[in-house]
């Protein structure tokens, strides 16, 4: 019996230390597995971000501006001539050369996409310095009055042009990709993050040109973007084109904006429907579509609720204003499910044309025709 308890005891010891044993290699094996695991992860984010970035560089350009400043006239005073004391000098012209922001290319022959604020001055020279260091002359420039989209041509042929994805179903937490020049110094400079938000409404700028506008539905990303970015493309890890980075907000960090790629490729597909003409029909306004059950527990209307009529424009002189709805256009009624169904019914009209717009102002339905202008 004793030998029975000592063997049993014995036995117990050594299924005990064996127990241990096999314990700390699980937790040895477990905490090896989870390095290695998060090694894995690391190095595939990082390849994935190097094979984005070897990929699209070849397509991405700084833009960059020629014009003319003047400092002003001033006055100076002239101790001798006690008559007219005050000279007048005139002010000195001083030209200027230098990068204000970036893009990408969209077709083999020279198509490049910007922001319609990186070249908002009329009176400028605007140069495309490609990623080979070669340097283009801007030839054409389309802009888009509502969506702060520019189309840029340059002589040439044989671009490699960026892949352009889709914005419609992009998630939170995705992850992206931003090149362009920073500060108009640092070209093809490359950050990485997440999509932060979207269906951001925003007010975007250049530093550089002094203007701002205000943009709906854009997309929000912690990827760090900066003046001189505007233009450039947002990337998913595709390398496909989801974005067009745009803006930056001033009051925090790491909170970037970008316009959905969807909206540049429909402008690319006027734009070529109409055999690569510039010429667009121009209403002049920026709306929001109201719903079914917004216009219900507002008691208002279905149809384009105006936010802003833009001055000088076809909208403004037919006198459409702020407030009012627009519910029809040509008898054809606007579908409040699409936020883009407005655009899109301008978009099949041609420059010069009448259009009838009927609108709901304060309870009351009026009938006003607009003449339709190119836009600029």
């Amino acid at each position: 019996m004793k030998k029975l308890l000592a063997l049993i005891f014995f036995l117990g010891i050594f299924l005990y230390i064996g127990q241990k044993i096999n314990i700390s290699k699980y937790l040895e094996n477990k905490e090896n597995f989870q390095d290695q695991k998060e090694k894995q992860i690391i190095v595939y984010e990082e390849s994935v971000i190097t094979n984005v970035v070897e990929k699209s560089l070849p397509s991405v350009v700084t833009i960059g501006v020629n014009t003319i400043i003047s400092s002003g006239d001033y006055f100076e005073i002239d101790p001798f001539n006690l008559f007219s004391p005050f000279r007048r000098i005139p002010g000195r012209q001083e030209k200027i050369e230098k990068n204000i922001g970036s893009g990408f290319i969209v077709s083999e022959d020279g198509l490049i996409i910007t922001n319609k604020h990186v070249v908002s001055d009329t009176n400028a020279k605007y140069q495309v310095l490609t990623n080979d260091k070669k340097k283009y002359n801007v030839e054409k420039i389309y802009r888009d009055p509502l969506n702060d989209l520019a189309i840029l041509k340059i002589n040439g042929s044989g671009f490699k042009p960026l892949e352009l994805g889709d914005s419609k179903n992009l998630k939170l937490g995705q992850l992206v990709i931003a090149i362009g020049t920073p500060l108009g110094e640092f070209t093809n400079t490359v950050t990485s993050g997440i999509i932060s938000g979207l269906g951001r409404g925003i007010t975007a700028g250049s530093p550089f040109e002094g203007f701002v506008e205000k943009l709906d539905n854009v997309i929000q990303t912690d990827a760090a973007i900066n003046p001189g970015n505007s233009g450039g493309p947002l990337l998913d890890s595709k390398g496909q084109v989801i974005g067009i980075n745009t803006a930056i907000a001033s009051e925090g960090q790491n909170i970037g904006f970008a316009i959905p790629v969807n909206t540049v490729k429909d402008l690319l597909e006027k734009f070529k429907k109409n055999g690569m003409s510039f010429s667009r029909p121009f209403l002049g306004i920026r709306y929001k579509m109201i719903d079914k059950q917004t216009a219900i527990l507002n008691d208002i209307v279905e149809g384009a609720y105006i936010i802003e009529v833009v001055a000088d424009s076809p909208a403004s002189k037919a006198g459409l204003q702020e407030e009012d709805i627009i519910i029809e256009i040509d008898g054809k009624k606007l579908k409040s499910d699409d936020d883009q169904e407005l655009a899109k019914v301008i978009s099949e009209k041609k420059v010069g044309q009448i259009i009838s717009l009927k609108i709901w102002r304060s309870k009351e339905i009026k009938n006003i025709n607009v003449i339709l202008e190119e836009s600029k």
